[in-house]
C-alpha cells in the first residue's frame, strides 16, 4: 500500500483531512466578517495578440496591372520581330515608358539602337521624330521658332522636331552646349518658352539619345548635371553568334529592309498605363532600402559625387514599374536590384586615382547592393 493511502487511513474518525492532502475535498471558505469587504475579483487572463493584419489587394487595382502588363509584353513581342535577343533591353525600355523617364544609350555604331526606337514608336501608336545632333545644330531648329506669315501679316509659331512623343536624340553629345541645353530644358520642363511664350510638349513625352563611347573628336560631352536627367543609361551591345544569323535569316525570308508592325497602344492609352503605375504602394522598408543604397554611393571613397536625389527617384519610378510589369501591385527588393545598374551607374563620378586602377561605377553599385541588408516585407 502506498504511503499517501497509509496516511488518509490513519486520520482519526471525525477530524477533517489536510489541506491539500492527495484525495482530500478542499477547504470551504471561511464566512467574511460582518462589514468586510467583498474579496477582489481574480485578475482577468491577458488576451491573445491579435495576428498581424495582411495587406488585402484591390481587385480593380489588379485587374489595370494585369492588362497593362499584357500590353506591354505585346509591345515587346512586337518589337522583338525587328530586335532579336535584346529582351532586357527591350523590358528596360518599357519601364522608362511606364516611369515616364528618359533613356541614353551608349553604344557603337550598327547596334541596331535607331531601329528599336523606331520600332517602338510604331508599335505605341506614337509621333515620332528623329534629330540627327551636329555641330551647326541650334537650339530653334530643336524648338522651333517663329515666322512672319505675310498673308495674315503676323508672326506665327513653327513647331520644331521636340513636338513629338518619342524623339530620337541622335550622337547628342555632337552638338553645342547651347543646344545640348535646349533639349535637356525641354527633357526635364516638357515645354519650351521662345520669345516669352511657353508651349507644352505633347504627352506622353520620352526622349531616347545616343552617343559614341569611342568617338569623341568633334564632341561636346554632357556634363554630369545634364546626364543626370536620364532616367536610365543602357547600351544595347553587338548580338551573339546564334541572334545574328536569325537577323539574316529574318531579312531574307521578309525580302525587305522595313519590318511590318502591329499597332498595340496609342498616347491616351500610354498616358493611362502610366496612371495605374503611380498607383503602385512600396512598403516604407524598402522606400529606407533604396535611400540607403543611394546614400552608400555618397559615402564610399573611391567617389567624389555620388548619385543624387533624383537617383532615389529613379530607383521608386522604375521598381514601381517593374512590378506592373510582372503583373504585381507590390514592390520587392528584387525589383529594386534589377533597375539599380542603369539607374545609378550613370550618377556616380570616380576620383581619379580609381578610375586610373580599371574601377568602374558598375563595381561601386555591385559592392553596395551585396553590403545593404535586404529588407524583410
Amino acid at each position: 500500500m502506498s504511503p499517501e493511502v497509509n496516511r488518509a487511513a490513519t486520520v482519526p474518525p471525525g477530524k477533517p483531512p489536510v489541506q491539500g492532502t492527495a484525495g482530500a475535498p478542499p477547504a470551504a471558505p471561511r464566512p467574511a466578517a460582518p462589514g468586510a469587504a467583498p474579496p477582489a475579483a481574480p485578475p482577468a487572463a491577458p488576451k491573445p495578440a491579435a495576428p498581424p493584419r495582411r495587406r488585402t489587394s484591390d481587385p480593380q487595382l489588379l485587374r489595370e496591372i494585369k492588362a497593362v502588363s499584357a500590353t506591354c509584353n505585346a509591345l515587346i513581342k512586337e518589337v522583338e520581330k525587328a530586335i532579336i535577343g535584346k529582351r532586357n533591353v527591350l523590358e528596360h525600355v518599357i519601364l522608362a515608358i511606364l516611369a515616364d523617364g528618359h533613356i541614353l544609350f551608349e553604344d557603337f555604331p550598327g547596334t541596331a539602337k535607331s531601329l528599336m526606337v523606331m520600332t517602338f514608336a510604331r508599335a505605341l501608336g506614337c509621333k515620332y521624330r528623329r534629330i540627327q545632333f551636329t555641330p551647326d545644330l541650334l537650339p530653334t531648329d530643336i524648338t522651333g521658332t517663329y515666322i512672319y506669315d505675310e498673308k495674315d501679316n503676323e508672326f506665327k509659331f513653327r513647331p520644331g522636331p521636340i513636338f513629338a512623343n518619342i524623339i530620337l536624340a541622335d550622337e547628342i553629345n555632337r552638338a553645342p552646349p547651347k543646344t545640348q541645353a535646349a533639349m535637356l530644358e525641354a527633357m526635364q520642363e516638357r515645354q519650351v518658352s521662345i520669345e516669352g511664350v511657353t508651349h507644352k510638349l505633347p504627352k506622353p513625352f520620352l526622349v531616347m539619345a545616343t552617343q559614341n563611347p569611342i568617338e569623341q573628336e568633334g564632341t561636346y560631352p554632357l556634363p554630369e548635371a545634364q546626364v543626370d536627367r536620364f532616367m536610365q543609361k543602357m547600351s544595347m551591345g553587338y548580338p551573339s553568334r546564334k541572334d545574328e544569323v536569325e537577323i539574316l535569316r529574318r531579312r531574307m525570308l521578309r525580302q525587305k529592309d522595313d519590318v511590318d508592325v502591329n499597332v498595340i497602344t496609342d498616347p491616351e492609352k500610354i498616358i493611362r498605363m502610366q496612371k495605374v503605375v503611380e498607383k503602385v504602394k512600396a512598403d516604407p522598408n524598402l522606400l529606407t532600402y533604396m535611400v540607403e543604397i543611394v546614400y552608400r554611393t555618397r559615402e564610399d571613397p573611391r567617389v567624389v559625387v555620388g548619385a543624387s536625389p533624383r537617383g532615389s527617384l529613379a530607383l521608386f519610378k522604375l521598381s514601381r514599374a517593374r512590378a506592373v510589369l510582372q503583373g504585381r501591385d507590390y514592390i520587392t527588393p528584387d525589383d529594386v536590384k534589377a533597375i539599380a545598374m542603369p539607374a545609378l551607374a550613370h550618377r556616380i563620378i570616380l576620383k581619379p586615382e580609381p578610375r586610373i586602377r580599371g574601377v568602374m561605377p558598375q563595381d561601386i553599385i555591385n559592392k553596395i547592393l551585396s553590403e545593404v541588408p535586404v529588407p524583410a516585407i
